[in-house]
């Protein structure tokens, strides 16, 4: 199996701290961009990769194609050297299992710590996710949160895997390289990527939402009309 293209690829080094961000991102906005890099500063990673997904499994299509939606993450990764694009999921035509893609990724960074980034929507249906206890032996998952947000823990699976994963602090990361879960209280942007196709189909002004030139993009492309 052939290595897929990675933007600013480079050979990695024993115990680099690896984070992988994804998502649909269709649009990707300020959102998106200020959560990944404000963990990625939190966890003192060393790469911090932006997976755009092709066909999300809990999804059934997207507003933008994968290649418009791959071009606006581009878009964004090449202003910030910050962030490394991964095309690994935009080149399947299948449902993208996060489990396949950090097997693939821990193949190529074998030395590396992973660090996979979720909201915490994605914590609350976590333990129903395809294959999610190998998920866990294969990186630490981070969860952004809401500072002093409390999970109501009526989900006894759910509240199980927290009692035998999560840790409190960064320096318990050094003891394992994988099956950590971190709730990291980040900064809440009150920015969707459903809000921000409603405004431009309503020709409201999204500015403030997300980069100039995404903006510029999304208009000379003509989505979500």
């Amino acid at each position: 199996m052939s290595t897929p293209e990675i933007s600013k690829n480079s050979l990695t080094s024993p115990m680099d701290r690896i984070g992988i961000f994804g998502g649909t991102f269709d649009p990707i906005h300020f959102g998106h961009i200020h959560t990944a890099k404000q963990t990625a500063q939190w966890l003192n990673l060393d790469k911090l990769l932006i997976l755009p997904s092709h066909i999300p499994p809990h999804k059934s299509k997207t507003s933008a194609t994968a290649e418009q939606r791959l071009a606006m993450v581009d878009i964004v990764c090449q202003k910030d050297p910050a962030l490394i694009l991964d095309k690994r999921e935009l080149n399947k035509h299948s449902p993208s299992y996060t489990v396949e893609t950090l097997r693939e990724i821990k193949t190529e960074y074998a030395q590396a710590q992973l660090f996979f980034i979720v909201g915490m929507d994605s914590l609350l249906t976590f333990n129903t996710w395809h294959k999610y206890q190998e998920i866990l032996s294969l990186c630490h998952l981070v969860v952004n949160t809401r500072p002093n947000y409390h999970i109501h823990r009526n989900n006894i699976e759910l509240t199980q895997l927290l009692e035998n994963h999560q840790i409190s602090h960064l320096n318990e990361l050094k003891q394992k390289e994988a099956g950590s879960i971190l709730l990291h209280d980040s900064k809440e942007w009150h920015i969707s990527s459903t809000e921000i196709r409603e405004k431009i189909k309503s020709k409201h002004n999204c500015s403030e939402l997300l980069p100039n030139d995404i903006l510029s993009y999304i208009n000379k492309e003509q989505l979500y009309r």
